[in-house]
């Protein structure tokens, strides 16, 4: 018999509590629910913390057993992957050296200095098969606490420059070495409990990467993995990459004539062509109807402000060294940002006159065009750009409404995502660091109740959740929505989050029925995002195949000679009336070569007249997808686009 004292409670994620003796590991929780369980444990979070699963826990803590379904499992797996890999460059390539190895969103990476010795992809695959041939020796991954002194002289008696660099920036007492096999590495953890669990490897690319991310530094190579535990998985994942070659938005943006960019305008500043620029609009008309029958009011700020604006807000303490730099005027006593965010602007709309409790909730919208300086070797698209535009809102309430304007926000959200075709989604509830207070603005007390406001709601709304310590904004905790795309990816785009601390900083005030003065409590949010990357996302989840009534090109009337060129464009003309979009193909072609093109152009309808056609006042319709759908009357054909417009 075990003495109470001596137990610990331990409450698992469906909110159960059981007891273990102090000192007991993750794996142990795992082997007391089931042998099955246990086998597939790949690590632990305890308290917000992923560790290994086979370290000791202290005392009462809530635990979440990691398998590889859970992003951190997949991350430790990934993470312990790029450890193998080193530990097989180390025996193939004697006196490598080797910088850092994390896990990345697909995959891991380790950089490392072959000395002079090539690399590349035909070097890839002897990689593999030593990785896997390793991990079949089903080596632990063994952490032991070290001293600084005696870390510096493993690396130093092993000549690794790169990670006595490492060691140097550590305080003592702080510093593990992970073992497996032969290989020791310097490293913080955590790690799957053996190699065993590594059933497949493919090294997927090499790139240079400067050391530290420093040009005046060496030029390192940067080899780039995957892992899984099935090699069917491993299958799965090339074929879905394949898949998604031909889904990639920019790929696709180009040959449907959406987006481009250019040089000389600048790296990262998409350029939006008239397709393009059409899609955005419904998206933008969709959503301003959607937020008018919500009580939006729409605003327009400029695209700059006063560098003393975002010195209020904190943006400038926070992101300033890594923004566009300050834009000068002749007055010296004058100093403008780029706008990185629309939020202040609208704090200053807010405080252009008194308000009183009867105001609010005061809800103002914008789709607001921000600029933040990316580094160039994160721009990617439209996914990671310098210049994009939110649809942004934020909305003023008094303490009392939060919860219910909160939710009134995940209705629209919901209401977004169903209406363009991401019915798969989840939730992930942002909240601090409690390690890390300084990365922050506001106090204890402001954040606790934004963070309980936004757990209650996506209680209340039933909303599959996450929960991320640490993923939080500067100044408040929010709800970030995590879409699946067609491909089974996860993407971040909507948006809710709860800002005691905006309003404090701008001494935004209302007067309440008490007819004393409050502060009004701030939500920021947005459905989409940023424009840009909600369009790339539906690029790629519809591999451009848009919904009918966001297509640019609607349908394509195709004459079969230039005969019957009159009667296309009298078609048109009257399609143009039940505000139907496309064009008339006048080419010299064939019309065999005028329907590819209109498919390959992925133009929903194509309407194909000729003589019969003219005679009978008709189109012949062919659907995308599905072929030949008959001759219409031009009422029969108006009536069935009419039907599957559903937005």
């Amino acid at each position: 018999m075990i003495a109470q004292d001596q137990l610990m409670r331990v409450t698992l994620p469906d909110g159960s509590v059981r007891e273990y003796p102090k000192g007991s590991s993750s794996h142990d929780v795992a082997l007391s629910i089931s042998e099955g369980l246990a086998r597939n444990v790949l690590a632990a979070k305890v308290n917000g913390k992923v560790q290994d699963a086979n370290l000791p826990i202290d005392g009462d803590a809530e635990v979440q057993l990691l398998t590889w379904n859970d992003r951190d499992g997949k991350a430790t797996f990934w993470h312990s992957s790029a450890h193998l890999m080193a530990e097989a460059l180390e025996a193939l390539y004697p006196g490598v050296k080797l910088a850092i190895g994390p896990a990345v969103e697909n995959g891991f990476y380790y950089d490392v200095d072959f000395e002079g010795k090539h690399f590349s992809q035909d070097d890839f695959k002897k990689v593999e098969d030593k990785m896997l041939e390793l991990a079949r020796q089903k080596n632990e991954f063994v952490r032991q606490p070290v001293a600084k002194d005696d870390a510096m002289a493993y690396f130093t008696e092993k000549g690794d420059p790169y990670k006595i660099e490492l060691i140097q920036g550590l305080e003592d007492g702080s510093i593990t070495f992970y073992t497996q096999g032969g290989f020791t590495d310097l490293c913080r953890g955590p790690h799957i409990p053996n190699t065993g669990f590594i059933k497949a490897a493919k090294l997927m690319n090499v790139a240079g990467a400067y050391w530290r991310g420093d040009e005046k530094n060496k030029m390192l190579t940067r080899i780039y993995g995957v892992t899984f535990p099935k090699q069917k998985e491993l299958e799965e994942y090339m074929t879905l990459l394949e898949e998604a070659k031909k889904r990639d938005h920019r790929k696709l943006g180009k040959e449907l004539d959406l987006f481009t960019f250019s040089e000389k305008v600048g790296q990262g500043l998409p350029l939006w062509l008239p397709k393009g620029a059409l899609i955005r609009e419904r998206l933008e008309n969709f959503l301003r109807r959607a937020q008018v029958r919500a009580g939006y009011s729409p605003v327009v700020t400029p695209h700059i402000g006063s560098k003393q604006l975002y010195v209020t807000s904190g943006h400038w303490e926070k992101y300033g060294e890594d923004s566009f730099q300050p834009i000068r005027t002749p007055d010296p006593n004058e100093e403008f940002l780029l706008k990185p965010m629309n939020c202040p602007h609208h704090c200053e709309i807010y405080k252009s006159r008194p308000r009183s409790y009867r105001d609010l909730p005061l809800r103002l919208a914008e789709f607001g065009t921000v600029y933040r300086y990316e580094q160039s070797g994160e721009l990617h698209g439209l996914t990671r750009v310098r210049g994009f535009t939110q649809d942004d809102a934020h909305i003023f309430c008094r303490p009392d409404q939060v919860k219910e304007e909160f939710m009134k926000v995940i209705d629209l959200v919901q209401y977004v995502f169903t209406s363009l075709g991401f019915n798969d989604y989840s939730a992930q509830i942002s909240l601090r660091d409690p390690d890390n207070g300084a990365k922050y603005i506001g106090s204890d007390d402001l954040w606790e109740k934004a963070e309980s406001a936004i757990i209650e709601s996506a209680r209340e709304k039933g909303l599959p959740t996450v929960t991320e310590k640490g993923e939080a904004a500067f100044y408040g905790p929010k709800l970030d929505f995590m879409v699946k795309d067609a491909l089974g990816r996860k993407w971040q785009l909507g948006t809710i989050q709860v800002d005691y601390n905006l309003p404090n900083r701008f001494e935004l005030e209302y007067v309440g029925a008490d007819n004393q003065k409050h502060r009004p409590v701030m939500i920021h949010r947005a459905p989409f995002g940023s424009m840009e990357r909600f369009i790339a996302i539906l690029i790629e989840n519809t591999a451009g195949n848009f919904p009918l009534w966001l297509s640019p090109d609607q349908i394509a009337i195709l004459p079969i000679s230039e005969k019957y060129e009159d009667y296309a464009n009298d078609l048109f003309l009257t399609l143009q009336e039940s505000d139907i979009r496309g064009y008339v193909d006048l080419r010299d072609e064939k019309i065999g070569r005028k329907i590819r093109d209109a498919e390959v152009s992925k133009v929903p309808f194509m309407l194909i007249v000729g003589d019969k056609e003219q005679a009978e006042g008709k189109v012949s319709v062919r659907r995308k997808g599905q072929g030949d759908l008959g001759a219409m009357s031009v009422e029969e054909f108006t009536a069935l686009f009419q039907k599957e417009i559903k937005v």
